[in-house]
This record gives structure tokens, sequence and C-alpha cells, in this order.
């Protein structure tokens, strides 16, 4: 038994047939059979259309947002690219992709009646970035929301089961493409545990007026502690909050004695013009911009950051 509807509806009116002729702007033409067992979008006229099947009688439609910018990327890379109907204006990855996707806001300030005209079956969301409450209204709503928070390179591997666990058994591919990219990031995370790595003691600032940085059990800490980079203040944030990113007063004792400065390209764009005013925050240290991106998003990124890691520890 198939599906159809087109994703501008609320909710999607789905009708009954035995097969449906989809046209492209007369360029080509598809013959979906009766019963096919599949899930996809196809363009008709312009407009995307989803397809999805019955299966024991109960029809899915799988409709999905993302409101994490690195899961936004992840969702693409195991597949599910053609399933996303809504995104931040921050999930910019990959942009060939994600440009066709409508933006729903921001992570922090969303655009919740947007979210419910797009009618989803899934919404991502992440402890960090988005606000509990928008969760909160966005659950009311119906869609399954999965929430996501990684604390450390390994957690990707339970953000991908997670994936695969809401969506493999709809959509081809996303268990063989989760497979992939977890054998990457095994791969990485032993050569860098292979190695005896000198402890450094690192400043990583993530914002500027004020210095905003990470506390130990941040995401990006534990990524910068698998090269022996110890981030300070040595403190912990807990699971949520903004003792997660502790702002200085930069007067703190301790910059004095900081091996390595590390300036993220985001969430605030440090650049070379910045780089003498660090110096001085912390005389004694090395000062270097780093891709803030490879250090702090979780999916794909991860396996790359860690190996960026190292070249970096290295030089």
């Amino acid at each position: 038994m198939l599906f159809f509807g087109f994703c501008e509806q609320t909710p999607s009116r789905c009708q009954e047939d035995s097969t449906i002729l989809v046209t492209t702007l007369s360029r080509w033409q598809k013959l979906i059979p009766k019963r096919a067992a599949f899930a996809s979008e196809f363009l008709l006229l312009g407009r995307s259309l989803t397809i999805c099947h019955c299966l024991g009688g109960q029809k899915t439609v799988i409709r999905i947002i993302s409101l994490v910018p690195s899961v936004t990327e992840l969702l693409v890379a195991v597949g599910l690219g053609p399933w996303l109907v809504g995104r931040t204006g921050f999930c910019t990855h990959p942009p060939k992709v994600v440009d066709e996707i409508p933006k729903v806001g921001g992570t922090k300030n969303l655009n919740l009646e947007k979210i419910r005209r797009l009618a989803p079956s899934h919404v991502v969301v992440n402890v960090d970035e988005n606000r509990l409450e928008d969760v909160d209204a966005i659950r009311r709503m119906g869609p399954t929301v999965i929430v996501t928070h990684p604390c450390a390179p390994e957690d990707n591997l339970q953000l991908l089961q997670q994936l695969v666990l809401h969506f493999a058994g709809e959509v081809t591919g996303v268990r063989a493409h989760a497979a992939h990219l977890e054998q990457r990031l095994t791969l990485e995370l032993g050569e860098c545990r292979r190695q005896v790595w000198p402890a450094r003691r690192v400043l990583y600032l993530i914002w500027r007026a004020p210095w905003m940085t990470v506390a130990q059990d941040t995401y990006i800490s534990r990524m910068l502690a698998e090269v022996g980079w110890w981030t300070w203040p040595p403190v912990k944030g807990g699971d949520t909050g903004a003792a997660r990113y502790p702002a200085l007063t930069g007067d703190e004792p301790w910059l004095e004695d900081m091996d390595e400065l590390l300036l993220s390209s985001e969430p605030y764009r440090f650049g070379p013009q910045h780089v003498a005013e660090a110096q001085a925050l912390c005389p004694r240290a090395r000062v270097r911009l780093v891709d803030g991106e490879l250090l702090s998003w979780y999916g794909p990124r991860a396996a790359q950051g860690l190996a960026y890691l190292r070249s970096l520890a290295r030089a």
C-alpha cells in the first residue's frame, strides 16, 4: 500500500493508489509499483513529494527536522538527506544539500510555528545547542524527539546507533553508512591512544568579550585530551547549563602557566587580528588559530578532527 503527500501540507494528506507516476519537468518518469517497500523523495514539478510505505497496516512517513548543525551533516552522511525537511540557519554543511532545506530559525531562537507546519515525524535536538522549553514545545507537537548529547569522541558511536535505531528499518543504506563512519572513528581513536602524548596545559577560547572557554567534561575538552592536552580551568560544568562554558576575567593567576592557547573559529570567529590580544592573556603560551568545526562537531568530522589534533600536537 503506497501513500504520498506534498511536503507543504500539514498534515500530509496521503492517498492510496496502485501506482504513482512521478514526473520532474518532463525530464524523466519513474513508475512506482504497487506495494513497493521503500521510502524516498522525488520532485514533482519542482515540489517535494514524500513517498512512504505501509508495512503491517501502518504507514510510515519519514520527515526529519534537525536542530543541531553537526547532526544535520551526519544525517546527510548516513543517507538521510532526502528526508530532511527543516534545519537551523547554523546547519550549513554540506552546503549543496542544506541550501535546499527550509530554515526554522536558530538553535536557540526557533520558529516553532514553522516547525509545526512542516509536520516532522522526527526532530533531532541537542542538550547544549537547544533550549529545554523549545524541546518540550516540540514534543507536545507529536513527533519523535531524538535527544543527542555526545560528551566525548567515542560518544559518536552511540550517536550513530541512535540513527540506526530510528531509521535503518525504514531507509536502505543507513546501517551501512553508519558502519563505515564507526570504522573510521574507531581507527582514528586507536591512532590517538596508541601513542603516549606529553601533557600540555591548554586554554581553548570559544568567545571574546568576555573570554569564554570550556569545562573539562565537555566534548571539546575530551577531544583535546586524546592528544594529552588538558584544558583549563580544571572544572566540571555538569550535564547542562552555562557552567559548561565558563567565562574568564583575564586576571586568573593560572593563565601565565598555559602551554597552548587555542583560538577557535567558532562560535566566535577568531582571526589573526586577535592573536596579540590573546597572547597578552597568556604570555608564555603558544597561540594558534584552530578549526573549531573539526574540534567540536560530532558525526563525520569527529574522525577527521582526531587526525587534525594529532597534526597540531606534533607541530
